[in-house]
């Protein structure tokens, strides 16, 4: 939503080629997220995930990406899948959990995937959780999910803004008031592709 309003507040000082850009962006957040909302719902599925399985959960730092990961073992075999960060999931030790088309539980927890499974495993440092519960985990949960340390983590893909405002301006040209406007847009852009992805403030 934030991401949008940005969009609609641009959307008065822009002219015909600058509002197309807008609604074009406009429509690829509310059909990304959308598809994000599927897949998280259960109403796409996640991959072949299904049954008993032993999962815990790892946290992937990549460059300025930081995702939480199940890791799902089964029969010697593992496979990841990319979950929304939920505080519960600092005190998750290794333990079965069943999954089903529709549904991914641990215990009481209801996880929401963020995207496919993979077979190979995500890039980056994998940080895995304590082999037993931190007894510190609400308290480390709590301070987490605080919406201004998830903005925080999710405004680091932000830098990059004023290189595609310096872009827009080269391109389709214009002052200072345009570069403002499309650094703004970028910025609002890259923040919602980073939550909408399933970032981990922990």
């Amino acid at each position: 939503m934030g991401a949008l309003a940005v969009l609609a507040a641009a959307a008065p000082f822009a002219d015909s080629d600058q509002a197309a850009g807008l609604v074009t962006l406009a429509l690829i957040i509310l059909g990304y997220s959308l598809f994000r909302l599927a897949v998280a719902v259960g109403w796409l599925s996640a991959g072949s995930v299904e049954g008993t399985l032993t999962i815990r959960r790892v946290r992937q730092q990549h460059r300025l990406l930081s995702r939480t990961w199940l890791e799902l073992r089964e029969s010697g075999r593992s496979r990841w899948l990319p979950v929304y960060f939920d505080p519960a999931l600092l005190a998750l030790a290794e333990s079965p959990a069943s999954v089903d088309r529709k549904t991914l539980r641990v215990g009481d927890i209801r996880l929401y995937p963020s995207g496919r499974v993979r077979t190979t495993e995500p890039p980056g440092k994998l940080i895995d959780n304590p082999s037993r519960p931190d007894p510190e985990a609400a308290a480390l949960g709590a301070k987490a999910a605080r919406p201004t340390r998830r903005l925080l983590l999710d405004a680091q893909s932000a830098v990059a803004a004023p290189f595609f405002g310096l872009m827009w301006i080269y391109v389709i040209g214009g002052g200072l008031l345009t570069f403002v406007g499309a650094v703004c847009v970028a910025a609002a852009a890259a923040i919602w592709l980073s939550a909408v992805r399933g970032s981990d403030p922990s």
